[in-house]
């Protein structure tokens, strides 16, 4: 269907880095743009592409390589290598998670960040974390076993949060309120034992 019809364009707030080439985005040098056939939000350089598309009665838009190369019927060989384990977009593992949400996250001394918290089905002992729910690559992945879980914040934590501690790794996380944080806690006590948590998401 891409270029047949109008495609569902991804608002700019879901996303922190360029769909296709996962370079963050900041106010000089790297504007959002959409592509016109799939709706993603990526980089000028990204953007820098145009085919004639259908639902526009034929006439030249701004795409994305990916598209470009589908819609003019050319292959690119290199598209094709595999996906690290951070590349695994984040709307592909939240659609098929056993929980996800929004959490305020902390490691070490730096300060407080929202981050978008995702555990997969097909890998339900590993929480990926996103800038965004929209976000192609993951900023960081926290294999769970052998974790210790502290849910008892102490008065200069933020209120409804939790820490998972391992030897000197410790990663602190808040929940927006305590029902969220309980359904975390719920996914997460089983994972760092091995266990495959149930379904948490409505």
């Amino acid at each position: 269907e891409l270029g047949k019809r109008a495609p569902r364009w991804i608002r700019d707030n879901e996303v922190t880095m360029c769909m296709k080439c996962k370079e963050p985005f900041n106010a000089l040098t790297r504007r959002r743009h959409h592509c016109r056939a799939c709706g993603h939000v990526v980089c000028w350089k990204c953007s820098d592409y145009k085919a004639h598309l259908e639902y526009d009665g034929n006439k030249l838009n701004k795409v994305c390589k990916d598209c470009y190369h589908v819609i003019i019927g050319c292959t690119d060989s290199e598209e094709k290598k595999r996906k690290g384990i951070l590349e695994i977009e984040s709307a592909e593992v939240s659609g098929n998670s056993v929980i996800c949400s929004f959490l305020q996250y902390m490691e070490k001394s730096k300060p407080w960040q929202k981050a978008w918290c995702v555990i997969p089905k097909h890998e339900a002992l590993v929480l990926y974390m996103y800038g965004a729910p929209q976000d192609v690559k993951a900023l960081a992945t926290i294999p769970l076993l052998g974790y210790t879980v502290d849910d008892a914040p102490k008065s200069a934590d933020l209120p409804h949060s939790f820490k998972l501690t391992q030897s000197k790794s410790v990663h602190s996380f808040a929940a927006d309120n305590e029902e969220l944080k309980q359904k975390w806690l719920k996914v997460i006590h089983l994972a760092v034992k091995g266990e495959t948590p149930e379904c948490q998401n409505e």
